[in-house]
């Protein structure tokens, strides 16, 4: 059953709506503190970019068989061109993204050795899209949304998606009875309501709640208060190292336990998580095997250093493991 919903991932149309960015990685040695002030000098053996955010969503729905369709804001930089060259280099489109040259890129520089982080650098901006962006990008959607069997709203809070951009997105969507699955951030998390797949960490839940879980019983609670009441259809919250937890229908749910063999990096997870969630969903499978699946693919990213896609193979190898 599982390798056939994974088989029927080839050629799913999704919509990808989000704060797109470029990860930038570089990793060295340490061997001596700098003579000029107490920090580590890097001696620099290797550097990467790669995909992130909505970008590394649509990355992932492509190396599973699925067709992206990106939608979002880019700056007018070097970055920017770093961004459409990979994208390209993917056979991902990006024609529908729109420039703004008021804006950066997002860029996230992350620099560290022998496995571990030590700083990461973060070129962006936050403050909300204007007007004639804002009007651009919904023109696209209006227009791309006839034409996909899904759509994943992928928020990182770097300003694309306001108040009238959710609001527009989901009223599209609804007309045309498309499913949406969402991967949320703190500021916009009440803005969703009535969508089939909303996918907050365990923290946020917490952290919009007003309080922290004393126990799981809380946490269970407060989990299926929140889904009614934003009117979710499914609810899937992670816990890292704990793996998920599934509420679907009047609140019924299962745990379902990492995957996760080694983790060497959870940057990006969330992404293939809501990626596979949604291909799954689309696909033919209950929300319960959806996540189950889902669950296997965050398990493989996480075992890999860096921002990190699935393959169908990959996760059927899961399986089979």
């Amino acid at each position: 059953m599982i390798a056939e919903i994974i088989k029927n991932f080839q050629g799913e149309r999704v919509l990808v709506l989000g704060d797109v960015m470029l990860d930038h990685y570089v990793w060295g040695e340490v061997e001596r503190i700098s003579p000029e002030a107490p920090v580590p000098v890097l001696e620099v053996q290797k550097e990467e970019f790669r995909l992130g955010g909505a970008a590394n969503v649509a990355l992932n729905i492509k190396t599973l068989g699925g067709e992206p369709i990106l939608l979002g804001v880019i700056g007018k930089d070097t970055a920017a061109n770093d961004l459409i060259r990979l994208l390209t280099e993917k056979d991902i489109d990006t024609d529908k993204l729109v420039i703004d040259s008021s804006r950066s890129t997002t860029l996230k520089t992350r620099i560290g050795a022998i496995n571990q982080q030590i700083v990461r650098i973060d070129y962006e901006t936050k403050t909300d899209i204007n007007l004639e962006t804002m009007r651009k990008l919904l023109t696209n959607l209006e227009g791309l949304i006839n034409n996909c069997d899904a759509m994943i709203i992928e928020d990182y809070n770097k300003g694309l998606l306001t108040e009238k951009v959710i609001e527009e997105a989901l009223r599209y969507a609804k007309e045309k009875n498309i499913p949406v699955a969402v991967d949320p951030k703190q500021k916009n998390f009440m803005a969703y309501k009535g969508v089939d797949i909303f996918k907050p960490n365990y923290k946020e839940l917490q952290t919009i709640s007003g309080k922290i879980f004393e126990n799981e019983e809380e946490f269970i609670q407060t989990a299926r208060d929140f889904k009614l009441r934003m009117n979710i259809k499914n609810l899937i919250v992670t816990r890292g190292a704990l793996g998920m937890y599934v509420f679907e229908g009047r609140g019924a749910h299962i745990h379902l336990p990492t995957c996760a063999r080694e983790v060497y990096d959870v940057s990006g997870a969330g992404d293939t998580v809501i990626s596979v969630l949604t291909l799954a969903y689309i696909s033919g499978a209950d929300i319960y095997s959806a996540a189950d699946i889902a669950n296997h693919a965050a398990g493989v990213v996480c075992g890999i250093k860096g921002t990190a896609s699935i393959t169908k193979e990959q996760l059927l190898s899961s399986y089979n493991d």
